[in-house]
């Protein structure tokens, strides 16, 4: 694995192939990625688990577990960039037909030059998205598009309940008092406090729902946190 510095992003490379792989490795490494590798399946989705990549590059045809039921299991729980790599046109077509989620595609034979280029294209985006996205663990919050998400599980929520799981979402950790998160919600309203209380209640039952469970907790003689740890 490059040691580059661990604010440079991790590429997770699956490949059966071992020259493309090192080829790969190699122009991702020159442009300052950090690598980890896996030439099947299963180990992809272990060091999927394990070193937690920024993106991940991802065969299709692989020994033990083919390149769609890796994506199909990573995109169960995780929205991290996927790009696809094929050789042959029927992947392609069930791949775009499908819509597993993958987040690009490449096409054998290909440039290692293109792969970079790709790499970092996708990147861009994520990027780009996440200044008006917060994470923690499995929840996504996306204010501008005004939807939350725990894994791929879309959370159906009021306009309530996502001001207010916006706004602990971006102080994590921290214990919110009922007067503060009723000003996020609900600003210029004559409602009580308890109100915040009915919200709280509904979104906590959608996000343990959504598997989030013990995410939302009550401080006693304060308000609400949404804990780091869930």
């Amino acid at each position: 694995m490059q040691t580059t510095g661990k604010t440079n992003p991790l590429i997770l490379v699956v490949e059966d192939e071992p020259e493309m792989l090192e080829l790969m490795e190699a122009y991702l490494r020159r442009d300052g990625y950090r690598t980890e590798h896996a030439l099947d399946g299963e180990r992809a989705l272990e060091l999927f688990r394990v070193a937690q990549p920024d993106l991940v590059l991802l065969d299709i045809q692989l020994p033990r577990i083919s390149g769609f039921d890796v994506l199909k299991s990573i995109r169960q729980k995780h929205l991290t960039p996927v790009i696809m790599v094929t050789a042959r046109a029927e992947d392609l077509d069930k791949l775009l037909g499908l819509e597993l989620g993958a987040d690009d595609y490449v096409v054998k034979p290909f440039s290692p030059r293109e792969v970079v280029a790709r790499v970092k294209a996708v990147l861009r985006r994520t990027q780009q998205h996440m200044q008006t996205v917060v994470r923690i663990g499995d929840l996504e919050v996306d204010s501008n598009a005004m939807l939350a998400r725990v894994g791929t599980f879309r959370l159906d929520l009021t306009p309530a309940e996502f001001r207010l799981l916006e706004y602990l979402a971006r102080h994590p950790g921290r214990a919110c008092s009922r007067q503060e998160l009723l000003e996020a919600s609900l600003p210029n309203s004559d409602a009580l406090e308890r109100v915040v209380d009915t919200h709280l209640k509904n979104l906590r039952r959608k996000l343990e729902n959504a598997g989030a469970m013990g995410m939302l907790e009550t401080v006693r003689g304060v308000g609400y946190r949404l804990w780091l740890e869930n």
